[in-house]
């Protein structure tokens, strides 16, 4: 070992005098611990939660939809689902048919009155039905029976509590039939038995209520039901559109345009980004605030090891000069101080990644932290443990500490061997 490390060593956690520079060494160690821990947390906090609320709206449509405008109806054809699959990035897709009604239920008793709410009911195949309610079925059945009166039906959590729906519950869906619009009924002279024939009337079975944590738009507003039941009342083979998931995000604005320019007109697509730009730009504002808070406690950071080896220059001041009249060089001191801002660093930083796991793995484990759903669509703080996020914190804390600790090691090196022994 050579002697600046192990008098770094020593200088840093041996006792060696009456006033404690081991306990300034102990809490510097403690201060960069807490404000490794308090960066980790807080990138594993925003990271954590665009991820979550990111996967939640993914689940409602996909990476990628594709349409036709006006959101007209088309057949699905053999020749658009081999030109999607042919793109390299598409990591899977499927077909889905939306169709906008009123669902009505009435009250028991005899008395009782109809509630009504607009809804958006969206078809989809098995595979993508059972995938969305693995995750979010909170009461009903996966299972759809063969003989149905009519059709299945998966509401949200808040659907079900404004219209108080159980599962099993009967309920009514009134829409516009497909050759009828609204502007045209409400313009011309029709009389009521015009409107009630235009109208499309279905008898639907509440299934299943998912829960998403998603309120306004989403939970309130989506339904669920099964592709082909929905295709054979009224739309024979008929589709909305496609969704699209790809295997890398970072690509997704190429991976739309390739789609779109190889299936040519009329189609068009957006990204789950570009349909719900507002809520992105709400997750964004969330992440522009890290930064300010990763500099205040980086400072925070530098300034406790600067005045750390400050006092300890201080208090080995006499060691200094001795070391200096044995004929120990000014570069092989002020290397000691650097090896000794290290160490103090180090320690620190391996103890704030432990405390940042132990505390991320806790609320992973417990929810010790809730939050209102309704304003941040998630019950509990969502927390991303990913390595990299350590990785990077570890290395920048470092690297300031030892950049920063080049100023009292100068210091400690340019002390004159009579003056430090006179002290």
């Amino acid at each position: 070992m050579k002697p600046e490390f192990y008098i770094a060593r020593r200088f840093a956690f041996k006792q060696r005098s009456a006033t404690k520079p081991t306990f300034i060494v102990l809490v510097a160690v403690a201060g960069i611990a807490v404000g490794t821990a308090a960066l980790i947390l807080t990138l594993s906090i925003v990271n954590g939660f665009a991820s979550s609320i990111e996967k939640k709206l993914i689940s409602f449509s996909a990476h990628i939809q594709i349409r036709q405008p006006d959101e007209q109806l088309f057949q699905e054809r053999r020749t658009d689902i081999a030109t999607i699959a042919d793109q390299p990035n598409i990591a899977g897709f499927s077909p889905f048919l939306e169709k906008s009604f009123v669902l009505r239920r009435r009250t028991m008793g005899r008395d009782g009155v109809w509630q009504s709410k607009p809804v958006l009911v969206k078809g989809v195949n098995e595979e993508q039905r059972r995938a969305f309610l693995n995750k979010f079925l909170r009461e009903g059945s996966l299972a759809i029976p063969d003989q149905a009166e009519g059709i299945s039906l998966y509401a949200g959590q808040t659907l079900a509590e404004n219209l108080k729906l159980k599962v099993g519950q009967k309920v009514m869906l009134v829409g516009l039939g497909a050759d009828a619009s609204a502007q045209k009924l409400f313009a011309e002279n029709t009389t009521i038995v015009d409107l009630f024939s235009s109208l499309d009337l279905e008898v639907g079975f509440i299934r299943g209520i998912y829960d998403t944590g998603l309120q306004e738009g989403f939970d309130d507003f989506v339904v669920l039901s099964d592709l082909t039941a929905l295709q054979q009342r009224g739309n024979p083979s008929m589709i909305s559109g496609y969704d699209l998931n790809v295997q890398r995000l970072d690509q997704l604005p190429q991976t739309v345009k390739q789609v779109i320019d190889n299936l040519g007109a009329p189609f068009y697509g957006y990204t789950v980004f570009e349909r719900y730009a507002n809520l992105f730009e709400w997750l964004k504002l969330q992440k522009n605030i890290t930064p300010l808070l990763i500099v205040t406690i980086t400072i925070v950071a530098v300034f406790n090891i600067i005045s750390t080896l400050l006092v300890l220059i201080i208090e080995k001041t006499r060691e200094i000069g001795m070391l200096s009249a044995l004929g120990l060089e000014p570069g092989k001191i002020s290397r000691i101080f650097m090896v000794q801002a290290f160490l103090v660093s180090l320690s620190g930083i391996v103890a704030g990644n432990t405390l940042a796991l132990s505390l991320s793995l806790l609320e992973l484990r417990f929810h010790f932290i809730t939050l209102p759903e309704k304003s941040y669509f998630i019950t509990s703080v969502p927390l991303l443990i990913a390595p990299v996020d350590y990785a990077i914190v570890s290395i920048a804390v470092l690297l300031l500490t030892l950049l920063f600790a080049f100023i009292p090691a100068r210091i400690a090196s340019g002390l004159k061997p009579g003056r430090a022994l006179g002290t």
